[in-house]
Order: structure tokens, then sequence, then C-alpha cells
């Protein structure tokens, strides 16, 4: 059965070094590991050898017109090739202009022209890293009035003619809903079968003008809700709980990953009826 991770984060890693916690697979952030040297690399090069190893990339800015950096595509297929990471992954998203790079997740104009671009840019790096991507949804805060099509719709052309994998994003599906009065499970069936191969999970922050994905709470009721809708539709892809901000106890994260874990027995156990 595919298994759920959690991500590797500094305040947990003598719990990982030390002892062997209950989880199969960990996430990293790529980008905090580029360097081969220092201590980031070398609990890494410690535990890739007893998890698997996702790597999820923050940094690449697919979508930018004009800002995408083949010195760092570089150094991410020198990590890759050092890690052999079982999921490589990064985010539908822009966040570059020139040589600034603006260091956010900015979201898509979902149009034609857009989907041309990040085709291109995803080819571009598959054939670089010699390996598929997973591609994330992320959470907006703003539309933009030129669009053409719902990010589901965008995502589904974006891997029949690219040959990329998507990395389902339930959280922000449910953040956009509440953003935009978009329907989360509207854009769950809207994208084809065989296309999830990872699910990420997280808590976002509700506020009086916006809800934020903020990753430092548990998952909230409503996005357990999708995730069962989500495995429902796409079968049980391996799943990340994403927890990046107040940081807690590994045992608080641990047991976020239980539940997903006994959502997946379940509707196995409902399936083999």
């Amino acid at each position: 059965m595919p298994s759920v991770g959690i991500g590797l984060r500094v305040p947990h890693y003598r719990h990982f070094l030390d002892g062997s916690p209950p989880v199969s697979w960990f996430e990293v952030h790529a980008e905090n590991y580029l360097a081969s040297g220092g201590w980031d690399a070398y609990v890494l090069e410690q535990l890739r050898h007893r998890y698997r190893v996702s790597l999820h990339g923050i940094g690449m800015a697919l979508g930018s017109a004009n800002g995408f950096s083949q010195a760092h595509l570089l150094r991410v297929k020198a990590l890759v090739e050092r890690v052999q990471p079982f999921l490589v992954s990064e985010h539908l998203c822009w966040g570059a202009v020139g040589d600034r790079h603006l260091n956010d997740l900015l979201p898509m104009p979902l149009s034609k022209a857009a989907l041309e671009l990040v085709c291109d840019r995803v080819s571009m790096v598959q054939e670089t890293l010699g390996r598929q991507i997973l591609l994330e949804n992320v959470s907006t805060y703003l539309r933009y009035r030129g669009d053409t099509m719902s990010e589901a719709e965008f995502l589904a052309a974006l891997t029949k003619r690219s040959g990329c994998g998507i990395l389902l994003d339930v959280n922000n599906l449910f953040v956009n809903q509440c953003n935009h009065g978009e329907n989360a499970m509207e854009a769950i069936a809207a994208i084809p079968r065989g296309t999830v191969g990872e699910i990420h999970l997280a808590g976002h922050l509700v506020t009086p003008d916006a809800v934020i994905d903020h990753h430092g709470s548990a998952v909230d009721d409503h996005v357990w809700e999708l995730y069962r809708q989500a495995l429902s539709r796409f079968g049980q892809a391996p799943t990340l709980v994403e927890w990046d901000t107040d940081v807690p106890a590994l045992d608080v994260l641990l047991a976020e990953a239980e539940k997903a874990k006994h959502i997946m027995k379940e509707l196995s156990h409902e399936a083999a009826r």
C-alpha cells in the first residue's frame, strides 16, 4: 500500500539520526540541500539510506516568462543524482523577473499562452533531470481577468502535453475554494485519473480577509474529507503531511500521518467489499 510521509524539518533531525521514527519516507525542500557539504547535507546523506526521500522544489519558478534559471536547474539535477529521490516535484507558479527572484509562489495566468510556456519548461526540466516531475497546484489570493480555463483544466492539459504528473495539494484546493468561490470537488473530478502521483495535506489559517495556506496547524476536517474524495478518484497515492511553521513535536506530526494512513485503510477495505 502506498504510504504516508512527513516533511523532514530541522527540529526533528536528531530524532531521525538517533532513532527510527515510524515513517516510510520524508520530503525535503530541495533548495535547503543544494550544497554538498554542511550539517543539512550530512543529515540527508545519512537518512536517505534508511528512508525513501522526495525532493520538493520551491525555487524553480517554472512559469516565469523572464527569469527561469538554468544554473538553478543544474544544481537541482546534481542534488537529484546525489540523493536519488523516488519523487521530484515543483510548483505550478512563477516567481522571478530577470535576475530578481521574488521568493514566492505566484499564481499563473490560466491561459493558452501560459500553458505553452509551462509545457516547454516542464519538458526541458524533465529532459535535463532524466525523469518525470510532479507539478503542485498552489494556493492563490487572486485570479486573472484573462483566465480562459480552470486550474484543473490547465493541469489536465499540462500533463497530457508534457508527460508530467500532478502533486495534488487538497488543502490548496480548499483554500482556493474559500478565496475564489471555486468548487474543490469539481476540481478533483476534472483532473484525469492516472495523473496524480502524490497528495499533500496541510493546515490553513482563516482570517477576515482570506484563508491563508500557512502550514502551521493540524489538517482541517474539510480537507480530510477532500482527501477521501481524492483517494477514491485517484487511488492511494503517496501522501505527505506538511507542517512548516510553528513546527510541533514529532509525535504530533506522526499522529497526523496516522490519520491519513487510517483513511487509506478504511477506503481500501471498502473497495474490497
